[in-house]
Order: C-alpha cells, then structure tokens, then sequence
C-alpha cells in the first residue's frame, strides 16, 4: 500500500507530454495532502487538486482521507466509500517520480523508493470523487491497490505476512484506454508493473520543515 510518494518535476511532465498543471502542489504527499489528477474530460485531458484519500459524499469530516488514500481493486464494489466513485467509472491517474513503501530489515521498517530506472514519471491507477459540502466543492482520490504476492519487488515490502499488496501502474500506452474505461470491471488492467523497468533503493525519511511547492507554468 502507497501513503507516500513524490509528485512528478516539472521535467518529467514536460517528458511526458502532457497540459500544463495550473497550480502549485507540494513535492512530497501524505494521506489529505492535496495533490495532482489527471482525468478525462469533455475537454480533453485535465488537472485537478485533489485530497490525497477519498472523501464520499456522505462522509462529513475530511480525516477519513487519512484511510481512504487505498482501495483494494478486489472489494471495490462491496465498500460504501468506493461505491459511487467504481459504480460511475471516475478513472483517473496519480503521477509520480517515485512511491515509498516499509521493507522489514532485522525486523526494522525501512523506507524504500520505487521509480523507473529512465526517470520518467509513471501513472498510477486512481479513483477520484467529487461532492459539495456547504459551499466547498471537495475533490478527493484514492490509489487502486492488488494482490502482489507474485511480484518478484513489491513482494519484499511490508510486514512479513502473506498478505503483499501493490498499487496499479497504468502504462503510457494504455493511458487513454484507462481514463475513458467505461465500466466498474477493471481487472484488464490489474497487473503488476515490469520489473525490468523499475528501481527500489533505500530511502530514509528526511526531516521536512516545510512543504516545497512545484512551481507551475504560469509562474515559470
């Protein structure tokens, strides 16, 4: 499970191709940080600032975030918080530089970053919900996680258990495909990342003073 990771540069976003982000968003986010969505629109593609953790419309206190940054592919359908968001096929993607997981040395937890070895940023599956409460408009996003008991890296992180859990990447190729899926079955695109394509390296928790911004192209 991911409830930390980097936000793509400014770099990687211009590698990438992709519309401008017209706000600022922090470098590195925790569960109910806001951070970066990219979603399709009527438009074409679009960014928005979400919660990092979703916020049902029935939900009243924003803290549930910080348990809903998650959601199991595998029981989308049977949680209440999800239901709306799987039901209405409000697929999205998380970009980011590198995602941070515990792996257990000497049954201490470690920090460990994920990224690609090209230092390209990567899409990672994303639910996203929007809801009014009072004035506020909340828009909210949760990771989609599977089964990773089989994958030959994100089987090494975790408590030592059986239970091994990842999020889902969705390749540049499929991107499209993913964001206008019209339907709450999924399972194409549940599938573990290429391990060839990917680093992990030890990474320890820095001492943050303050939140560092992206700046975005309407400042640069």
């Amino acid at each position: 499970m991911c409830a930390n990771f980097k936000s793509l540069t400014l770099a990687q976003l211009q590698n990438l191709g992709l519309v401008d982000i017209p706000f600022e968003y922090p470098d590195e986010v925790y569960p109910n940080y806001e951070c970066p969505l990219l979603f399709q629109s009527v438009q074409g593609l679009e960014w928005r600032k979400v919660h990092f953790g979703l916020i049902a419309k029935w939900l009243n206190d924003k803290s549930i975030a910080l348990k809903t940054y998650n959601a199991r592919n595998e029981t989308l359908m049977q949680k209440p918080t999800f239901q709306n968001a799987i039901n209405k096929c409000k697929f999205g993607v998380i970009p980011v530089s590198e995602f941070y997981e515990s792996k257990y040395i000497d049954g201490k937890a470690q920090r460990w970053g994920v990224r690609r070895k090209d230092g390209h940023a990567f899409y990672i599956a994303a639910l996203y919900e929007i809801c009014k409460k009072g004035d506020d408009l909340i828009r909210s996003a949760t990771m989609l996680t599977m089964n990773a008991i089989d994958h030959a890296m994100m089987k090494e992180f975790h408590e030592p258990s059986a239970v091994k859990r990842s999020v889902i990447v969705i390749p540049q190729v499929r991107l499209q495909e993913w964001l206008n899926w019209n339907s709450p079955n999924i399972q194409s695109f549940v599938q573990g990342f290429p391990v060839e394509e990917f680093e992990c390296s030890y990474v320890p928790k820095m001492k943050i003073e303050k939140i560092s911004p992206q700046l975005n192209f309407f400042d640069s």
